[in-house]
């Protein structure tokens, strides 16, 4: 089986920032807070290679259909619709709690910490369960990049 270079290096980035989030929230558990903001600063920067990855191969490249089974393709749908939601508000929360802590707001950043890290674990986890889906499980589908569909090319 052959895999896709750029989806497994992004969901590779992805899942390590959701491992390192981890990492943090423990840190900060145990009052490790200079620990706790360079992993935190290392999970942000893997989410930002993971999406410089993404936002690039959808533009030029495009993103991949779902090839399983057509009876399974509207619960994938139903799913990708949530791994997506889950991923933009993980990201807005996760910009939020950078600028916080920058800010050096920490009641709020302390407030809605543990939501984000949730958020984003299961960001992590369904960003990881499409990429199975599309790649691993199923052979993937059609690729259409966003300038092609744009373009009509």
């Amino acid at each position: 089986m052959s895999l896709p270079i750029l989806p497994t290096i992004s969901t590779f980035f992805i899942v390590l920032s959701s491992i390192t989030v981890a990492i943090g929230w423990y840190l900060i558990k145990k009052r490790n807070f200079k620990a706790h903001e360079y992993t935190m600063l290392a999970a942000g920067v893997f989410a930002i290679i993971f999406f410089t990855i993404y936002a690039s191969r959808t533009v030029f490249l495009g993103n991949t259909s779902f090839g399983g089974p057509d009876d399974i393709k509207i619960y994938y749908t139903v799913f990708l619709v949530i791994h997506i939601t889950l991923a933009t508000l993980g990201a807005i929360l996760g910009i939020t709690m950078f600028t916080l802590a920058f800010k050096k707001k920490f009641a709020i950043h302390r407030k809605i910490g543990p939501f984000t890290s949730v958020i984003w674990f299961f960001t992590g986890i369904t960003g990881l369960a499409v990429y199975l889906l599309l790649y691993v499980l199923y052979p993937g589908g059609d690729t259409t990049s966003l300038i092609k569909a744009i373009l009509g090319t």
